[in-house]
């Protein structure tokens, strides 16, 4: 349970308003708590340049994603509402083409969606064009699929939170913030509870920095190409384009381990290249090229729970490519937990790293 509030101070610090923090913010003012975002907007973050798109299944065995069952009512219901109150589009409902590059694959699609996964298409189909010169000859589709605009969904919750006076911009000093069991205090701010949702840079935070991370580097293309025939379903073989209208095409992405920043690369560029060529072989322009880092943990499950010293000091991170998907689902489980004690997923609690 959270702490009790105090006079002139706020319920929640959140430190972070990429997916995750925005998510979660959303999440507890919804549920009655005060926030206050503190976010420092130039500091690498794959939220920036993702294309946001959630797939309920794992393309290399055809199998459900984890927990899909339960993360794609829970996406579509959170997004929607959102959609709702802000007054404005976030998500795109889209199917995922998937191109078979050989019969046994598209055997095993048959079975597995003959099987009862309703996130295939039972159908196979042949033959789409996805420009004047190539085609796919075999393939089927994820159904229940889509993406969320990321950068017009942090956009508005930015303007929803500043209307609110719950968003502060700036660098945030892990030196300056101190942590009691009674209270958090972070230059002249008082908070009863802390939540720090600063994807990979969790490294510097001296509360989670224990945290065993994996994070990687991801870099995007958007090309224009007016010879494109894709104009609603994300297309899938190794690499994604999906479109964003009128001619314009988002293509990725690339998996780094190393130069964790985000500075575009010319081997990326290249990476991508190379794949959109293989399939593409009309003219197109370049648009933009971006970088962003993922914040994924070393066994692939987000980090949701409190401190194991400190019960005002949570972490919510590690959502990694799949944060659209996932955020919502956690974010109710956490706030559930702070409110009336609910148990977290034991995947997801920190305590898995606690020796």
């Amino acid at each position: 349970m959270i702490q009790p509030k105090k006079n002139n101070t706020i319920d929640f610090i959140i430190v972070g308003q990429g997916i995750a923090g925005s998510v979660l913010s959303l999440s507890l003012i919804n549920s009655g708590f005060t926030v206050l975002v503190i976010n420092t907007p130039n500091l690498s973050t794959s939220s920036k340049i993702a294309a946001g798109i959630w797939n309920p299944i794992v393309f290399k065995r055809l199998t459900k994603s984890w927990l899909a069952d339960d993360l794609v009512p829970e996406l579509q219901s959170f997004y929607g509402f959102w959609e709702n109150k802000l007054n404005t589009t976030l998500i795109h409902q889209r199917s995922i083409i998937k191109a078979f590059t050989e019969e046994q694959e598209k055997n095993l699609w048959i079975k597995k969606s003959i099987e009862g996964n309703l996130f295939l298409d039972i159908n196979t189909y042949e033959d789409l064009a996805i420009d004047e010169n190539y085609t796919v000859k075999s393939y089927s589709k994820v159904l229940q699929a889509g993406n969320l605009d990321v950068a017009h969904f942090i956009e508005s919750t930015k303007t929803y939170l500043e209307n609110k006076q719950s968003y502060k911009e700036e660098i945030f000093d892990y030196h300056k913030l101190k942590v009691t069991e009674n209270e958090v205090t972070y230059n002249s701010i008082s908070a009863s509870n802390i939540i720090f949702c600063d994807g990979h840079l969790i490294t510097q935070n001296p509360y989670f920095n224990w945290i065993p991370m994996k994070p990687a580097k991801g870099e995007v293309l958007t090309i224009h190409c007016t010879a494109l025939k894709l104009k609603q379903d994300i297309f899938n073989k190794g690499f994604f384009i999906m479109p964003l209208g009128h001619d314009l095409y988002k293509v990725g992405a690339t998996y780094e381990w190393e130069q964790l920043n985000d500075i575009p690369t010319e081997k990326g560029k290249d990476e991508l290249l190379k794949k959109l060529n293989s399939v593409l072989t009309s003219p197109y322009q370049i648009i933009s090229h971006d970088a962003g880092v993922r914040p994924s943990v070393i066994d692939r499950r987000p980090v949701v729970g409190h401190h194991p010293q400190y019960k005002n000091a949570f972490i919510f991170n590690g959502f990694g490519t799949k944060a659209v998907m996932l955020a919502p689902y956690f974010a109710k489980q956490l706030v559930s937990n702070i409110k009336n004690n609910f148990a977290i997923n034991s995947e997801v609690n920190p305590e898995r790293f606690v020796k």
